[in-house]
């Protein structure tokens, strides 16, 4: 326990001082029982007949004032306290296939409305940011409690061309980097790393609240590999969740009047996700994109603070000079 007013500690020398004044007091009365030798006279002044009850509420007294002054040193307590915060970055493939109209009116319009329901139901805690992803990654908006520069950004998002998935998450991770003081990642795109085999999953900190939501709609085509990418997030203890926007077997669609194949590299996705201890998701339509939206939320973290509890005593405090009160008017007709 700390005190905001630590000189106002020196009130509780008062204390001692009461008491001794309640010692003289009683030995007083003693005096004068012992001076008016009748003996109704001295059974009243000197309580007898009553033993030790005649003392309880002049303790509750003093146990009162004490911490009455303490309270005036306006202590404070470290408290747990539970709070649903941290960071979500909102990764959009914004690859040309995401124009594609298997979704009303089209996957990436579908997949932003859903996102801006998602934002619009975060808590001022939670901060939100937006990242672009085709041939390479670009932060449209840095994470932020401002729900209405979030959804702007958002609904500015427009079709590209190529799907590089590493790109969007390394982006992604350095918006991150950004806001908590982490070095950010330089030079990643022009590694040229193998991609892993059965890479085994990285610890990720429990109480970390930084997440990513990577939303693609394909298969990476482009370099460097994705893999390499999840395995620094899980270094940093960042959870990425994917959600994949079609289909596993692959389809033909029809995109600005040609007609393309698309599938989504499940495998990779799921992959990323494991690494990072994210959740995988496939969405056949709005529906199911509209339910993997709402089961993904900022994990409540208990946050350590130090709460003034001035109140707290000061209600304390009064309680117990009360029940003094009550218990000396009960008793003895008067307050001590």
């Amino acid at each position: 326990m700390s005190f905001i007013w630590t000189s106002m500690l020196w009130s509780l020398i008062l204390i001692p001082l009461l008491v001794l004044l309640y010692l003289r007091m009683q030995q007083r009365r003693a005096q004068i029982a012992l001076r008016y030798g009748s003996l109704g006279l001295v059974q009243q002044a000197s309580g007898r007949g009553v033993g030790v009850r005649r003392h309880v509420p002049a303790i509750l007294f003093l146990v009162g004032l004490t911490v009455l002054f303490v309270a005036l040193a306006r202590p404070q307590m470290v408290i747990g306290l539970p709070k649903v915060e941290g960071i979500v970055i909102l990764a959009f493939d914004v690859s040309g296939s995401m124009a594609a109209e298997d979704f009303e009116p089209n996957r990436l319009e579908a997949a932003k409305a859903v996102a801006i329901d998602f934002v619009s139901r975060q808590p001022s805690t939670v901060k939100v940011g937006v990242v672009a992803f085709s041939e390479s990654g670009l932060s449209v908006q840095i994470p932020s409690e401002d729900q209405t520069a979030i959804i702007d950004a958002i609904e500015r998002l427009k079709p590209q061309r190529g799907t590089s998935l590493a790109n969007g998450i390394v982006a992604s991770l350095n918006t991150i980097a950004n806001l908590t003081g982490q070095e950010p990642i330089v030079g990643f795109e022009d590694a040229d790393v193998p991609p892993p085999l059965n890479a085994a999953p990285e610890t990720v900190s429990a109480d970390q609240s930084s997440v990513i939501v990577l939303l693609t709609d394909g298969e990476n085509n482009m370099n460097p590999n994705p893999v390499e990418a999840a395995l620094i997030a899980a270094e940093r203890g960042v959870r990425i969740h994917t959600i994949a926007v079609g289909s596993p077997e692959g389809t033909q669609l029809t995109v600005n009047g040609f007609t393309v194949f698309t599938q989504v590299d499940e495998a990779a996705l799921q992959q990323i996700s494991e690494i990072t201890q994210g959740i995988y998701f496939n969405a056949q339509d709005e529906e199911d994109l509209r339910e993997v939206y709402e089961s993904i939320e900022p994990r409540l973290k208990v946050e350590e603070e130090a709460q003034e509890v001035t109140a707290v005593f000061a209600g304390v405090s009064i309680l117990i000079l009360l029940i003094g009160g009550m218990l000396s008017l009960l008793w003895f007709s008067r307050v001590p």
